[in-house]
């Protein structure tokens, strides 16, 4: 009795002492308070931190600087008094791609140093100004190419003071629309007409034209090419979407039909995926086997080839082949060792998931709940994109006069050093310099909002991934509490409470707002460190010696291994926390330490289960993923179906997105699946350590795990009878 006194004591020390017998537990505890009450006031003024944030780059943002391109007097192409006008006109493209970073001009609405207006419609011809003495501009010019300004029946200027100004483009290209921009179409380059020899400013060779305006504009057009390439995926998807979601169906329906027939044949399942990897590994064997027997007789040996970077002749030799025999030799000896020291423990995992799946069929609302998590995922990303985007575009536009002709002597004073108004610019203030005009440079930078908006970029990326953390960890928390109260009921399913998911999340959101925004920021946090890693690693990358680089990838994956650990953590974590309603810490401290008695049983239950589920997803996917393929390219046709795949530019594209799409339903379904495997093993460990099967403390498990247990529990007769 000494013995196991002290033996209970440093258990006890441990804080590894077992669950005791409680009799007035019957499953989720109803009576609970709040828990981690800090913490739940501290995320609660961080989420109205976080709507200040959105309500202040709402009220000083001005998204349309990115959405719509601007002409040189700062109105929008596409709206307002440009509604009939939607596609910008470059005067000279080939200063964009000389002067900046034209993809990075195009996206935050940075204009070149090129006068640019708004066109209904983007030239479909060549066109160069050529004249002669005594030409009026109207027959030179093209009215809709000009600037509005300028009036081509009477112009009052001569064709030089056009041009030189730049109310009039010199040249113009067939161009096409991409992201709201003209770019000069490759395609037609080929037929440009002579005359284009004579531009001032182009090369005297048409063959040298062609040239300048593929390579000033190569990386322009291929930076807008993304844009378009989107427009062709954005019409495959208008023109499949119903089929897409036909598809999606067929893969939500494939999914449930799974795990229902789990219940039936995850026995068979378990042990076909188990003795196929034992086969395999056989197979393995004797395939070395037999490379190394064929080398051998051939007198193949690595004395013969020594030292070589050409890591295929390797396998040319006996000593390779014999060095893999053993080492899958020891791997398949290992496996069968650990299947016959450990058949109790896998068995109970197959009872675990057999009761998994009866738990689900009495609660079928569960599997509809991860959509609850989803939307709740979609508001964040949303929230997040548009305040980013909001604050991007808060400050003011900051215009300057820039020449046009920076070659010109007279212009070089004034070239982007005096601010201006695009709206109200006149080029007659610079009599000097004809070129001047008025160029978008950047935003402004010197308010209070404008200094602080890397500090509120910062803090909207840390707001958003505690919220998405905290909107997962809502999700596994309701669930446990569903789960668990299916497991505590003495009798199925007649004690089990009525809408078990809804009030599980009533309760999860009234009591456990704290203890879930805890260890979200916990694995927030680690996040974050995960980020500065990379950007870190991503900045550096070029300048990293060998030491440097060992160091930066040995912790990035210290930080990958902590927070796969915290994740495990929290999710047991908040399956206690359902269950007793305690704060985090007492509850993830719980959970672990039940885990840590229980570790041989905890590894076999995830391994199957990672292995059954993965086996689920992958026939779910593939099977999905070869429908839309044979369907979309063509290779099944429907009967009376108006869809064909030639209408398609890119059949792969919703090929892609079922394969996507069906990853994510599977992945939810089996989430769903996955947590209640955790919240029941987490229950029988409980069950284990606080009843003994007495009448007074009857075990709760299943009838199959206590039998594969050799456990029962005590009948009124056999009481009477032991005592």
């Amino acid at each position: 009795n000494s013995k196991k006194r002290v033996q209970e004591d440093f258990l006890c020390l441990l804080g590894r002492k077992p669950a005791e017998f409680d009799p007035s537990f019957n499953g989720p505890i109803k009576k609970r308070g709040c828990t981690d009450i800090i913490c739940c006031i501290l995320f609660i003024i961080v989420i109205l931190g976080y709507l200040a944030v959105g309500a202040v780059a709402w009220l000083y943002g001005d998204p349309r600087h990115v959405l719509y391109p601007k002409n040189s007097t700062g109105w929008f192409c596409g709206i307002g008094a440009n509604k009939d006008r939607p596609y910008l006109f470059y005067f000279d493209i080939l200063k964009c791609a000389t002067s900046v970073n034209v993809i990075a001009t195009a996206l935050n609405g940075i204009q070149c140093p090129t006068t640019q207006v708004c066109v209904e419609r983007c030239p479909s011809e060549f066109g160069a100004a050529l004249y002669f003495p005594g030409m009026q501009p109207s027959a030179v010019f093209k009215q809709e190419l000009c600037v509005p300004s300028i009036d081509l029946d009477n112009p009052g200027m001569v064709m030089p003071e056009i041009l030189d100004k730049e109310l009039c483009p010199a040249f113009y290209v067939p161009s096409a629309p991409v992201l709201g921009r003209c770019l000069p179409d490759f395609k037609q380059l080929e037929n440009i007409p002579p005359s284009f020899s004579n531009i001032p400013g182009l090369p005297a060779s048409v063959n040298d034209t062609i040239s300048i305006i593929r390579n000033g504009t190569g990386d322009l057009v291929n930076g807008f090419n993304a844009k378009e390439i989107g427009v062709r995926i954005f019409e495959d998807f208008a023109s499949s979407w119903p089929w897409i979601l036909i598809c999606l169906l067929i893969a939500m329906v494939v999914s449930l039909l799974f795990l229902l027939l789990l219940r039936f044949t995850a026995p068979v399942m378990v042990w076909v995926l188990i003795f196929g990897v034992l086969a395999a590994g056989a197979y393995g064997i004797w395939h070395c086997y037999w490379e190394y027997d064929n080398f051998k007789n051939l007198s193949a040996s690595i004395n013969d080839i020594g030292f070589t970077t050409n890591f295929s002749v390797y396998l040319e030799v006996q000593e390779t082949w014999l060095a893999i025999l053993i080492i899958i030799s020891v791997v398949e000896a290992i496996l069968l060792l650990t299947l016959i020291f450990l058949r109790t423990r896998i068995l109970i995992a197959i009872a675990l998931i057999q009761e998994a799946s009866k738990t689900i069929s009495y609660m079928m609302s569960a599997l509809a709940f991860p959509l609850i998590t989803f939307v709740l995922l979609l508001v964040c990303v949303a929230y997040w994109g548009t305040t980013a985007l909001y604050l991007a575009t808060s400050g003011d536009p900051v215009y300057k006069v820039v020449a046009l002709n920076s070659t010109m002597s007279s212009c070089q004073g004034i070239n982007g050093t005096v601010t201006c108004d695009p709206q109200n610019f006149s080029a007659d203030a610079y009599p000097n310099c004809p070129s001047a005009s008025c160029i978008f440079i950047k935003y402004n930078d010197e308010g209070l909002l404008q200094r602080s908006l890397f500090n509120l970029q910062i803090f909207n990326a840390i707001a958003f991934l505690w919220c998405a953390n905290f909107v997962i960890a809502l999700g596994q928390c309701t669930l446990a509490g569903a789960f668990a109260s299916y497991y505590w009921a003495f009798r199925k399913p007649q004690d089990i409470p009525m809408f078990p998911v809804c009030a599980a999340f009533l309760r999860t959101l009234r009591y456990h707002v704290g203890s879930l925004a805890f260890g979200a920021l916990i694995l927030t946090l680690v996040q974050i460190v995960r980020v500065i890693l990379e950007y870190i690693d991503h900045k550096t990358k070029s300048s990293q010696n060998a030491v440097a680089r060992f160091i930066m990838c040995c912790l990035k994956c210290c930080f990958w291994c902590l927070e796969k650990f915290v994740k495990f953590l929290n999710r047991n974590a908040y399956i206690m926390i359902a269950i007793y309603g305690k704060n985090f810490c007492v509850s993830a401290k719980k959970a672990f330490m039940l885990l840590l008695r229980n570790a041989i049983r905890v590894v076999v239950l995830d391994k199957v289960t990672d292995l059954l589920l993965f086996f689920g997803k992958l026939l779910v996917v593939g099977g999905v993923g070869v429908l839309s393929f044979f369907f979309f390219s063509g290779r099944i046709h429907l009967p009376d179906s108006n869809f064909s795949s030639e209408s398609l530019n890119y059949y792969w594209m919703p090929i892609i997105v079922v394969v996507i799409g069906s990853y994510l339903i599977a992945h939810a379904f089996f989430s769903v699946y996955s947590m209640c495997v955790d919240t029941l093993f987490l229950c029988f460990l409980e069950d284990l350590e606080r009843n003994d099967g007495s009448q007074q403390k009857p075990y709760l498990m299943s009838k199959s795990l206590r039998k594969i247990l050799n456990k029962s529990n005590e009948s009124p007769k056999q009481r009477k009878r032991n005592n």
